[in-house]
């Protein structure tokens, strides 16, 4: 008896850590960019010191990221880029070191800086700074040029160029912080400039979350989740019936 329970518990615990993952790919079916995360779920033995060839678990893991490229859209906004094919844009993380990311909705702060979602863009030497109240514009091979306040467009000078790299795909792990990073096993942590990708300017690549297949990943994941915890229940009461059945015949 047991064993339902042992499979059931296990299936019910994986299922809500499943149906976490769908949420947030779901939560960021609108985020520029957005990377949806994939889920599987494997059997393993049960481990302990009364380790039983017949009692199996499940688990779930988040093996990679799907990382077919989303839908792209005109925007029409001058600092709005779009990636083409595998190319990634690096940016700055919290602790200062250099990851990876497809969101091109940039923004510039009070002080100049370059950001995405946040995060300061890197450029040829470090984190990019253009002149305030300044026009931008950003060039299909990433290059930043400006025109002053009160300026023609004679005045127009190169300011920066965006970081952008070509990394395997096969190798990149998903950091909690949602930037993408090499596997430290396959190689270098920082890539190099990638001459060859090219930019859409003026456009957005959508998150590549398909909202209806979540819907119905999540429902789905429901529906299990309830078949699971009724084993469970009707195992506790299997096990109620025979005890008072010995509790008779005692």
């Amino acid at each position: 008896m047991d064993r339902i329970i042992y499979t059931a518990m296990s299936g019910a615990q994986q299922t809500l850590d499943t149906q976490a993952v769908v949420s947030h790919n779901l939560a960021n079916a609108t985020t520029t960019g957005f990377r949806a995360q994939l889920s599987a779920m494997r059997a393993v033995p049960v481990q302990g010191d009364a380790l039983l060839p017949t009692r199996t678990s499940v688990v779930a893991s988040t093996p990679r990221a799907d990382f077919s490229v989303g839908n792209i859209t005109t925007t029409d906004r001058a600092l709005d880029v779009a990636i083409q094919a595998g190319g990634w844009l690096a940016v700055q993380d919290n602790e200062g070191q250099e990851a990876y990311s497809r969101r091109g909705d940039l923004q510039v702060d009070s002080n100049g800086l370059l950001l995405s979602g946040g995060r300061p863009v890197l450029g040829d030497g470090g984190p990019i700074i253009v002149p305030l109240e300044s026009q931008l514009s950003i060039g299909a091979d990433g290059t930043i040029s400006a025109i002053g306040v009160g300026e023609t467009p004679d005045a127009l000078v190169q300011v920066d160029r965006l970081k952008l790299v070509q990394p395997d795909e096969s190798q990149l792990l998903r950091g909690a912080d949602g930037l993408f990073r090499p596997d430290p096993a396959s190689g270098p942590m920082v890539l190099p400039q990638d001459e060859n990708i090219q930019l859409v300017s003026g456009a957005l690549e959508s998150s590549n979350v398909s909202a209806i297949e979540s819907m119905v990943a999540m429902i789905d994941n429901a529906r299990r989740y309830d078949m699971q915890m009724k084993v469970i229940s009707s195992a506790d009461e299997n096990a109620q019936r025979a005890n008072s059945l010995l509790s008779l015949q005692g």
